[in-house]
């Protein structure tokens, strides 16, 4: 199959650090096609930028229209563009180009190399707010160039609070989202704001202690514009371009006397300690929910009543969630309390969904919740409680926001197309589902159109649990069903793993989130 191809339109750097030479890396990390269009020309190595200079726009737009001809893009990325006249070049292949096709467009705004040489100016600033932010899909300023193009004090964006402003001052100036990266913030964390349509949070990771991030900018903005190019909503590719540039300033290393480059390299989407934790609060740091009593959950029987509680319980199965979604107050209390103390007799998990605080007032094992919910249930008071929480997930951002919450199971899904629900995502198959239980620390739960086959897949993929639902509350013979699905999942743990991808595969169709109504 063809690989993506991307774009980058930016400066050639001549210490081979950062500019085009960076996002061709970049691109070559994420298993895109990447072309590249000169914009500027820098005489440049580690220690400074001795010299800029542009290149004459009808060189520019002869590079755009040969590339255009034989090598369409599906994303662009623009960096250093060098005159008002290549930004309103790219602007006018930008429109042409989306004639034919969505092409997203990525703005790095670059204001100053990282040895500290002004790379821009008025006229330039100018030109990027009204050529090119109004036709971005994202926009990757650090804190210091977010303070630029608005014109305000960089010193303001000290502040976490001033830099979600700027950002939503930034997205009301036209692009569709805005990631202000935190790589020149300091302190012990890297925190990027995110304002998506899909998810607004602080994306944080442990900072790399490392002089050598010459390109860390242009990794990160090239990284975004590849995993758009793949299919990716915003969000997600900010999680898969920090993931990236994470690793790529792990790997980094000294080649000159000033600060080295940073290295992409294939990979880095499987790594656990490179998955970012997505909260609203900058300083957040969630403590860990308790440990599942027994990691493996094998079959997870989801049920809707205290009397399927019982009969599953009977059958063997030690793994269950109750989900009732509407049902009177004082029923629903009964049905809770009974389960819980089914469960207790025969020492099983039993996790109530959505009704945390009936979970609370009866001591249930743990509870099961979906995104939404982490707006309104007091997790504190779960934890504190000693109860189990596992989490709803779909996407990259969403196992980021849960990761942050550092629950005692995540649940990962739609795996195969379910009718139990509309949601805005395509099934992950079983090639995600491997991914994220390679990924995960957390004990990984498939979701979503179970049957015995497809569970014994499931814990194939690595998966601790298979949560099933019609498989057995509609089967015509439910005690034989939970036999078989018990005594095939069993089986399936013995069986040969299947591989995990580099990567997942993009699911969401949009638009529903954030927090999206009906988890």
């Amino acid at each position: 199959m063809n690989r993506p191809i991307v774009w980058s339109i930016a400066g050639s750097d001549s210490g081979g650090g950062a500019g085009l030479q960076a996002d061709l890396k970049a691109f070559e990390a994420i298993d895109v096609h990447g072309c590249t269009a000169v914009a500027a020309i820098t005489a440049q190595n580690s220690v400074a930028v001795q010299r800029v200079e542009p290149v004459a726009t009808d060189l520019l737009d002869a590079q755009l229209a040969a590339l255009a001809s034989d090598l369409p893009p599906r994303a662009i990325k623009t960096g250093l563009l060098g005159s008002v006249a290549n930004i309103r070049c790219v602007a006018g292949w930008v429109d042409r180009l989306r004639r034919d096709s969505p092409v997203a467009l990525v703005v790095d705004p670059v204001w100053r190399a990282s040895t500290g040489a002004d790379l821009s100016s008025e006229s330039l600033r100018e030109a990027l707010l009204r050529e090119l932010l109004p036709r971005a899909n994202v926009i990757t300023p650090n804190r210091a160039e977010a303070a630029w193009l608005l014109g305000w004090d960089p010193a303001a964006l000290a502040d976490a609070a001033i830099v979600e402003r700027a950002a939503a001052a930034l997205r009301a100036l036209g692009p569709q989202a805005v990631i202000v990266t935190g790589g020149d913030a300091g302190g012990g964390r890297s925190n990027d704001w995110l304002d998506t349509p899909e998810a607004l949070g602080w994306l944080s990771l442990p900072r790399v202690d490392s002089a050598h991030n010459h390109g860390s900018g242009c990794v990160f903005a090239s990284s975004l514009a590849a995993a758009l190019a793949l299919g990716f909503c915003a969000a997600d590719a900010a999680v898969v371009a920090k993931m990236s540039t994470t690793q790529a300033l792990r790997e980094g290393g000294a080649a000159g006397q000033g600060a080295g480059a940073v290295r992409p390299m294939r990979g880095f989407g499987l790594h656990p300690e490179l998955l970012p934790a997505l909260h609203a609060d900058a300083e957040f740091s969630g403590q860990a929910f308790a440990a599942l009593s027994q990691r493996s959950l094998g079959l997870y029987a989801v049920v809707d009543s205290a009397d399927w509680v019982e009969r599953v319980l009977a059958a063997g199965v030690r793994s269950v969630q109750l989900r009732i979604k509407q049902a009177p107050p004082e029923r629903l209390s009964q049905e809770v309390l009974c389960s819980v103390r089914a469960a207790r007799k025969v020492d099983a998990q039993l996790f109530i969904n959505d009704h945390w605080e009936l979970a609370l007032e009866h001591g249930a094992y743990g509870v099961h919740l979906g995104q939404g919910d982490l707006l309104t249930a007091d997790l504190d008071a779960l934890r504190n409680a000693g109860l189990r929480l596992g989490l709803s997930t779909h996407s990259y951002w969403e196992v980021c926001r849960a990761h942050a919450w550092a629950p005692s199971y995540i649940a990962c899904g739609p795996i195969h197309a379910t009718v139990t629900k509309e949601m805005p995502w395509w099934p992950q198959g079983p090639d995600n589902l491997a991914y994220w239980c390679r990924l995960l620390r957390e004990p990984v739960v498939a979701i979503a159109g179970m049957d015995l086959r497809r569970s014994q897949e499931a814990v194939r993929c690595g998966a601790a649990g298979v949560a099933v639902l019609r498989g057995i509350v509609q089967a015509s013979d439910p005690a034989r069903a939970l036999l078989d699905l018990r005594e095939g999942i069993n089986e399936a743990a013995w069986a040969v793993p299947l591989p995990a991808p580099l990567l997942a595969r993009s699911t969401y169709r949009g638009p529903v989130p954030p927090l999206w109504q009906g988890c």
